[in-house]
């Protein structure tokens, strides 16, 4: 998967990958590493764009796609 790194007090980088439509998301604070799988590739557009990739996240993601800690 490439990620790139974003400009966010939250979030190190993101990542897509269309064939198994899964985000990707380092977080700065722990530097873990989450997959939210099922994820539309229209809504990652959207998320590529945002502003704020934190307050994009809050609203848009988070509880709304089953996730998994990958480190």
């Amino acid at each position: 998967m490439d990620s790139k790194k974003v400009n966010s007090s939250m979030i190190e980088s993101i990542g897509y990958d269309a064939s198994s439509r899964t985000l990707e998301i380092v977080f700065k604070s722990s530097r873990s590493v989450w997959h939210y799988m099922d994820f539309p590739k229209k809504l990652w557009n959207r998320f590529v764009k945002a502003e704020s990739k934190g307050k994009f996240f809050h609203q848009n993601i988070k509880g709304e796609y089953d996730e998994c800690r990958v480190r």
